[in-house]
């Protein structure tokens, strides 16, 4: 099997966005995608791109994309996040995850990044296994946080005018 690694364009971003419902569907979490093919059209491929996207082609059929975006660190400095890693269900387990992984550490090496860094749902552990198969520290001690757009605005509303 060859698996084509490439950087993603316009023409993508509708199976790229396939594939994010895929996995907020894999995640139970559907209801929760927001953004449009428009959005990443516009983010992706603006005058001030706000991600890259690498996509995994096989028999010229996209199969897998890796979304990351820059970062800064207080510690460290430069450093990417990787926003999603998504292999369609099919192809896990044949090299494409890796291959995906494979140009984002070589992207963050040649930017001179400090870091690369992600988060894994506890529960799933094959992405455990993989990503600390590769090097990776899953650091179970810490949790996300976040504030979302309607935490956001009531946090806004609790401030003094």
């Amino acid at each position: 099997m060859n698996i084509l690694i490439r950087d993603a364009t316009v023409e993508d971003m509708p199976s790229v966005l396939s594939l994010i419902k895929q996995l907020a569907k894999f995640e139970n979490e559907l209801d929760e995608v927001e953004v449009t093919e428009a959005d990443l059209n516009r983010d992706g491929f603006g005058p001030q791109p706000k991600f890259h996207c690498f996509v995994a082609e096989v028999d010229r059929l996209l199969v897998g994309i890796a979304l990351i975006y820059p970062r800064y660190s207080t510690w460290k400095g430069n450093v990417i996040h990787l926003e999603d890693l998504i292999v369609t269900e099919s192809m896990r387990g044949k090299g494409v995850g890796k291959a995906l992984l494979d140009a984002v550490v070589k992207y963050g090496n040649d930017l001179g990044v400090k870091r690369i860094g992600w988060e894994v749902l506890d529960w799933n552990e094959p992405a455990i296994n993989f990503y600390e198969s590769h090097g990776a520290k899953v650091m179970r001690d810490w949790d996300v946080v976040q504030l979302g757009e309607e935490g956001i605005k009531k946090y806004l509303e609790k401030l003094s005018p």
